[in-house]
């Protein structure tokens, strides 16, 4: 959602830079966590400053107090996120999903999601670390279904390596 950067002033405020698509939640009262620890945090005072945000919270009110946060994270509450347009997801939904190809083969899991400039790119890793690297793209990508933690997946030509003959058979 946020990163927290330096402490601005003497007051608490601190430079916060977006990595969200809705900043509209970062206002006065809002309940956020802070850093890997997840340490509830809430807003105090809120102004635009340079490309981000000066942020104070209720729990560091002064400089020396939000210093030790510097270049930490801010989350939202999973019930507290907003909900997406149809056919989108959160990374996090994504995660571990089971993918399947268009016959029903297991292809693995959903591992991780590389974010580039054009669209998301899913690796998934079967069983035997055989790793295919998918183009979140429509023409790849045929249905996601959260509920059932599944994935199913059209092979585009070149997606997937020919497997290697085991040399000990």
């Amino acid at each position: 959602m946020a990163i927290l950067r330096r402490p601005h002033g003497l007051r608490g405020e601190v430079m916060v830079s977006l990595e969200t698509d809705f900043p509209e939640r970062l206002q006065t009262g809002t309940r956020l966590f802070l850093s890997e620890d997840y340490t509830p945090v809430t807003i105090a005072s809120r102004r635009p400053h340079a490309d981000g945000l000066l942020l104070s919270f209720e729990e560091f009110p002064t400089h020396e107090a939000v210093q030790p946060f510097r270049n930490e994270p801010l989350f939202v509450s999973i019930e507290d996120r907003p909900p997406l347009p149809a056919g989108e997801y959160y990374h996090h939904q994504l995660f571990g999903m089971h993918v399947l190809d268009e016959g029903g083969e297991n292809l693995g899991q959903l591992a991780d999601i590389l974010v580039t400039g054009a669209n998301d790119v899913y690796l998934v890793r079967a069983a035997d670390g055989e790793e295919i690297l998918l183009p979140a793209i429509p023409q790849v990508i045929l249905s996601v279904d959260p509920a059932a933690k599944q994935m199913r997946v059209h092979l585009l030509p070149g997606l997937r390596q020919p497997k290697k003959p085991n040399p000990d058979s």
